[in-house]
């Protein structure tokens, strides 16, 4: 029987804020409303998160001309405030970010479990895109 390995794709990017304040636009459904997208043309009209082990999230996900959409969802496993998150989507892939204070700014790298529909280089693309505007909107709301 052949196994497959997991690929694990990790993204980062040091964000100019305080460790706090990048982990309140990170967590809460106000803030990710405004970052949470890959490209221009899509948004996230709504979040909800339970930020604790056990709790759920789903963000939706839509193109902005409303020709297609889905849930990105989860639910928490580990949760270190300020520190760390780990979760597991809901089609069983883990994913960790972790959040490191540097000198007034906050280094944030994810990782996680590839999908096996798109490329690595589009999942990579993908959420270094949403990570990309995360820095972005926390940059200039701070």
């Amino acid at each position: 029987m052949a196994t497959s390995e997991k690929i694990i794709i990790t993204v980062e990017n040091i964000i100019n804020a305080p460790m706090a304040i990048v982990w309140e636009y990170w967590t809460r459904p106000e803030h990710i409303t405004q970052w949470n997208h890959a490209s221009e043309d899509w948004h996230t009209p709504h979040a909800d998160n339970d930020l604790r082990p056990g709790g759920r999230f789903v963000y939706r996900m839509e193109a902005k001309d409303g020709s297609m959409g889905f849930d990105f969802g989860g639910v928490y496993d580990i949760i270190r405030s300020n520190n760390y998150i780990e979760y597991t989507l809901g089609d069983g892939r883990n994913v960790k970010v972790v959040f490191s204070a540097m000198e007034g700014t906050t280094k944030l790298v994810e990782s996680f479990e590839a999908e096996k529909t798109n490329s690595v280089e589009l999942q990579k693309g993908g959420w270094q895109a949403i990570l990309d505007n995360f820095k972005r909107y926390t940059e200039v709301n701070p």
